[in-house]
C-alpha cells in the first residue's frame, strides 16, 4: 500500500512537472500608441512571428495605448520585472540618465530616412543600446515612426509664428530647448493626456509623427498641421536584461530573428503609413496642411540648430560627432 502510495505521488509529482514544463514563456510588451500606428502593428507583427517559430514556447501579450502603463511608469515597471518588453521613444532614455540617446531628439539631424538609418542600424546605435546594460535594460532594435511635424490653433509657418505657444513635448530638455528656440512655452505631458489638454486649451499646439496625430484624433483639436519634418520620433525596443538573459539559449535566438524581421516590418510602413496619414487628415476638412516654402524651411533650421550646440555638454560631443560623420552633418 505504501509502495503504492510512493508510485502515485511520484506520478502527480512528475505530471506537475511536464505541465509547469509547458506552461509558454509569458513576455508582457506594452506601448502607448495605438494598435494602426506603426508601432503598434509591428508590436502585433512580432508577437505573430514569435508564437509561430517558438511553436507556442513564447506567448507575447501586447498591452497598447497605455492599457498597461502609461508614459511616465513604464521605464520603472521594466526595471522591476512587472512587464518584459517595451517599446519607449527615444526620448524616455535621457531622464533615465542615459542622456546620449537625446541625440535623437535634435532638430534637423537627419535629412532623411537613409541618414538616419545609417546610425540606428549601424555602430552608433549599438554603442548607444550598450550604455543600457548598467540600468538592467537590454536595447533589441530601433523602429521608425517618422519625421515630426508641428500643430497648433493658428498657422505656424515661420518661427515667430510659435511664440508664446504652450507645445506640448515629452520629458527632454534638448525637445524643451527646441521649442524656446522658438519663443513657445514647453510643456512636459504624458502621450495619453494630450487630446484633452489640446482640447481644453492647457496647450496650444503640440509636435508628432502624422501617424501619431491622425489616430489620437488630434485632427478634431488642432486646426493646422505644419509639414515641419524638423526632428525624428523613434522608439527602442527594450528588454528587462536579467529575463532576456535568462532564457534559454535557443528560444533568446529566435525571438532576436523573429525581432529583425519584425523591424524591416516597422520601418517598411512607417513612411508609407505617415505620408498615407497626411492625406487622411487633409480629407477630413478639420486641419488644413501647410507645406513650408523653401524659405520656411531654411529660416526654420536656421532657428533650431542652435539647439546642437546648445546641449553638446549634455548630449555628449562624442556621440553628436559621431552622429555628424555617420550622416556627412554640416551646420
Amino acid at each position: 500500500m505504501k509502495l503504492q502510495m510512493v508510485v502515485a505521488a511520484v506520478a502527480a509529482a512528475l505530471a506537475v512537472g511536464v505541465a509547469a514544463a509547458q506552461q509558454p514563456i509569458v513576455i508582457k510588451f506594452s506601448h502607448v500608441v495605438a494598435l494602426d500606428t506603426p508601432k503598434g502593428k509591428a508590436a502585433e507583427y512580432f508577437k505573430k512571428l514569435a508564437e509561430e517559430r517558438t511553436k507556442g514556447r513564447v506567448k507575447v501579450e501586447v498591452y497598447p495605448n497605455s492599457s498597461l502603463f502609461k508614459d511616465g511608469e513604464e521605464m520603472e515597471a521594466l526595471q522591476l520585472g512587472s512587464v518584459q518588453m517595451l517599446a519607449p521613444s527615444l526620448a524616455k532614455f535621457g531622464p533615465l540618465g542615459v542622456r546620449d540617446f537625446e541625440v535623437f531628439d535634435l532638430p534637423y539631424v537627419f535629412d532623411d530616412y537613409s541618414e538616419l538609418h545609417k546610425v540606428t542600424a549601424g555602430p552608433v546605435g549599438a554603442a548607444l543600446f550598450k550604455k543600457l546594460d548598467s540600468k538592467g535594460i537590454v536595447g533589441l532594435a530601433y523602429w521608425d515612426n517618422g519625421f515630426k511635424v508641428m500643430s497648433a490653433n493658428k498657422p505656424i509657418r515661420m518661427p515667430a509664428d510659435y511664440k508664446g505657444l504652450k507645445m506640448r513635448i515629452q520629458s527632454s530638455k534638448v525637445l524643451g530647448d527646441q521649442m524656446k528656440a522658438l519663443g513657445a512655452i514647453p510643456q512636459v505631458m504624458a502621450f495619453s493626456e494630450v487630446y484633452q489638454s489640446l482640447q481644453t486649451g492647457v496647450v496650444d499646439g503640440t509636435e508628432n509623427p502624422p501617424s501619431n496625430f491622425y489616430t489620437q484624433k488630434m485632427q478634431e483639436v488642432q486646426k493646422f498641421l505644419a509639414l515641419t519634418n524638423h526632428g525624428y520620433l523613434g522608439y527602442a525596443v527594450i528588454a528587462n536584461k536579467k529575463f532576456w538573459d535568462g532564457l534559454p539559449a535557443d528560444v533568446r535566438t529566435t525571438l532576436e530573428g523573429a525581432m529583425k524581421d519584425a523591424t524591416k516590418f516597422a520601418n517598411d510602413i512607417a513612411k508609407k503609413d505617415n505620408d498615407d496619414t497626411i492625406e487622411a487628415i487633409r480629407k477630413t476638412g478639420k486641419t488644413e496642411i501647410i507645406t513650408l516654402t523653401p524659405e520656411q524651411k531654411a529660416a526654420m533650421k536656421k532657428a533650431l540648430v542652435v539647439v546642437h550646440k546648445d546641449n553638446e555638454a549634455r548630449v555628449g560631443k562624442e556621440t553628436i560627432e559621431a552622429v555628424y560623420k555617420a550622416t556627412d552633418f554640416k551646420l
